[in-house]
């Protein structure tokens, strides 16, 4: 991210599905941008610029990276010539970040070529993925300041997830080892490189600041902590009717997934969630499913009326929507429909009957056509088989962590269950056909949020 004069500019790699629904597409007004855009244009890359479609509509330089990919074996031959960080072939997610580190390194080098005068340029990257192109600025000597922010570093991620005393063996971690053990040692290089040649490198914790020290071999030289913005819910009015709002979302929902076993009630329904990126054991999906578990045997014992639903939001490798979801929303969307049409119909004889000055007969309200089409809503309505604990088709589903234990629990979804679980595997967005709610509407809509964290770099999670 870079300010030309008063322009902050996130750049990204271009994700058509993406760019589609998230982003506003418009030409650039600042000339030394437009002009470097051009030029990458005239050598074939596909550049996209705009307006990203998030509070305060920051303005966005998207490259495609397929576009450059004929480019890859000559910029990693390039890196390693200038570093002696070699990446594998096959490492798909590595070679992205090389071709996006090229990209931007190209595209600060064109807009920094035609800056004139006293003009001053901060690059400022984060995460191990943009630090190519931290690196790369260093190598060619491109007048340009840079910033390096970890928000949390990749061994450390790679070594909590297997069950490493992490924190209490902090400074003994031989780091080179550990991540060529985990066949992670080029990414490690990078990150590692990205931090010691920044001008500046920062991180968000102090807890984060002590891992950076001993894996990353370079104290940060700020610790800017992580901010929410809190202003929005500062009206305690306001945010309650956000929740009731929300919620109803929500509602719908939960009454289109449990179609056909929907027997509890909602206005004694608690909503939870877990969310975050898929690393099992370190955002505590393991011991959230495990607490489910035993509040579920707990309620049951207890003979609770009340149902607890509880959401798991972690993007996994998905084929498609389930069938089955996509079936009970649509069964639950067409029951609506017809309610209101009959409710309508219902309320104009009313009217007229009593504009006529006679009491409506109820048994004339509802005629036989209205009963068929009501009938005819219920029975397709009905299902043997219980209601699906994820909403997708997983690509490897026997191997699924979450859902390998959810069937050794035995949270099912019967009828009998007060807790019952939907696993989501993939973030919530407004466009989501199944699911439209975004993250922040979906987190006002539930009662409360669970993240029982092993690795916590935000350091907002409290020390036991």
């Amino acid at each position: 991210m870079r300010r030309i004069g008063r322009l902050l500019l996130p750049r990204r790699p271009l994700q058509r599905k993406c760019c589609e629904t998230e982003v506003e597409v418009a030409d650039c007004n600042v000339d030394v941008i437009r002009e470097a855009i051009d030029c990458m244009r005239a050598q074939g890359v596909d550049v996209v610029c705009g307006r990203w479609l998030i509070d305060g509509s920051p303005n966005v330089v998207l490259f495609a990276l397929n576009s450059s990919y004929w480019r890859l074996d000559s910029w990693k031959k390039e890196f390693w010539e200038a570093t002696h960080i070699g990446s594998p072939p096959h490492d798909s997610e590595t070679n992205d970040a090389i071709l996006f580190g090229f990209l931007v390194t190209w595209f600060i080098g064109e807009v920094r070529s035609r800056m004139y005068g006293d003009a001053r340029c901060v690059a400022h990257f984060h995460e191990w993925m943009a630090g190519v192109a931290a690196i790369l600025l260093r190598v060619r000597h491109i007048d340009v300041a840079t910033v390096f922010t970890t928000h949390a570093t990749l061994l450390g991620r790679y070594l909590c997830a297997g069950s490493a005393d992490f924190y209490n063996n902090l400074p003994y971690f031989n780091c080179d080892v550990e991540a060529g053990n985990r066949q992670i040692y080029h990414r490690y290089c990078v990150e590692r490189a990205a931090a010691q040649s920044a001008h500046v490198f920062t991180t968000v914790s102090q807890i984060t600041a002590d891992e950076a020290e001993h894996l990353l071999k370079r104290r940060p030289d700020v610790v800017l902590p992580n901010g929410l913005n809190v202003v929005k819910f500062s009206a305690l009015h306001e945010f309650q009717n956000l929740h009731a709002l929300s919620k109803e979302k929500i509602h719908s929902f939960v009454r289109g997934h449990f179609h056909g076993h929907y027997d509890f009630d909602l206005d004694k329904t608690l909503y939870c969630f877990i969310a975050g990126r898929y690393e099992y054991r370190n955002k505590g999906a393991d011991m959230f499913v495990e607490s489910l578990c035993r509040l579920n045997q707990k309620m049951k014992q207890e003979k609770s009326d009340v149902t607890v639903v509880a959401f798991m939001i972690f993007p996994a490798k998905t084929s498609s929507f389930n069938v089955d979801s996509l079936k009970g929303q649509a069964a639950a969307k067409q029951l609506s429909e017809v309610v209101t049409e009959i409710k309508n119909s219902v309320g104009s004889r009313m009217f007229e009957e009593a504009l006529r000055g006679r009491m409506p007969d109820p048994d004339e309200l509802l005629t036989s056509k209205d009963v068929i089409k009501l009938k005819r809503c219920i029975y397709s309505l009905q299902r043997s088989h219980l209601p699906p604990v994820v909403t997708h088709n997983m690509v490897d589903d026997a191997s699924d962590p979450i859902l390998n234990q959810l069937r050794t629990v035995q949270l099912f979804n019967h009828r009998s269950d007060r807790v019952k679980v939907i696993f989501h595997p993939e973030f919530l967005s407004s466009t989501n056909p199944l699911f439209a709610m975004d993250y922040e509407e979906f987190v006002r809509g539930c009662h409360m949020g669970v993240f029982p964290s092993y690795y916590e770099p935000w350091g907002y999670t409290p020390e036991i």
